[in-house]
């Protein structure tokens, strides 16, 4: 009853967030990126980190769930109007995508590989690859495939692959045994830092999944290196 209550309130903080944000006074940048790091940004990944228990439903279910998620998504965004409601939707919909996933995941070894290899990716992709041909030439594409967190006076925006590897890591924390609420919060606080680093060196945009995988692996550091000493000498 306390996890409902507590997915309650937040929803319902951050929708009154989303509904009036454009009617709030702007304040300085740095301000704002406080803001945006230390209080939308835990609030709405709260509410993924509230529903982790539901990472342990079948395949089936959670394929079903994204599913539903994403048709609910494209109701909201394309027919209704409602882009609050899709915006939302689309965070679902990456969430139980990224549990469903999970199941594929049988040794925490696999959870490690990922965790060091997509940074590369998603790096040549924001700054070489697709992710910047989009970003520079076909804005409302990326706008559709991103999640949108509000300021009074614009958007900064999240790609769909980094709620996807969000959900996947916290949810692998859990599954495995590792550290959940370190993981939650430095994985949460990984993406202020990417916003941050972004304007403090100019740049347009930063690649996020570098700073979330490492979210994932430094609370967990001595936990993984056991683990996977011990898998190897088995």
């Amino acid at each position: 009853m306390g996890r409902a209550t507590a997915v309650l309130a937040i929803a319902a903080a951050v929708g009154v967030y989303y509904a009036t944000v454009s009617h709030l006074h702007a304040a300085s940048l740095w301000w704002e990126v406080a803001w945006l790091a230390l209080a939308v940004m835990p609030a709405v990944f709260g509410l993924v980190g509230l529903a982790l228990p539901l990472a342990n439903w079948h395949v089936g279910l959670l394929l079903a769930a994204a599913g539903a998620c994403l048709a609910l998504t494209l109701l909201f965004g394309a027919v209704l109007g409602l882009h609050v409601l899709a915006n939302f939707g689309k965070l679902a919909t990456m969430t139980f995508l990224a549990w469903a996933f999970l199941w594929l995941f049988e040794e925490l070894s696999w959870v490690v590989i990922v965790a060091l290899l997509i940074p590369w990716v998603d790096a040549y992709s924001v700054w070489r690859g697709p992710t910047k041909a989009i970003v520079n030439h076909h804005a409302a594409v990326f706008s559709a495939f991103s999640f949108a967190f509000p300021l009074p006076d614009g958007n900064t925006h999240l790609g769909l692959p980094d709620l996807y590897f969000y959900a996947l890591f916290l949810a692998a924390a859990a599954r495995f045994g590792l550290r959940v609420f370190p993981t939650w919060v430095l994985l949460t606080f990984s993406f202020g830092a990417t916003l941050a680093l972004a304007i403090w060196w100019g740049a347009s945009g930063l690649p996020a999944l570098p700073l979330l995988s490492v979210g994932f692996l430094v609370p967990n550091a001595d936990l993984l290196w056991t683990r996977l000493r011990s898998a190897r000498a088995t």
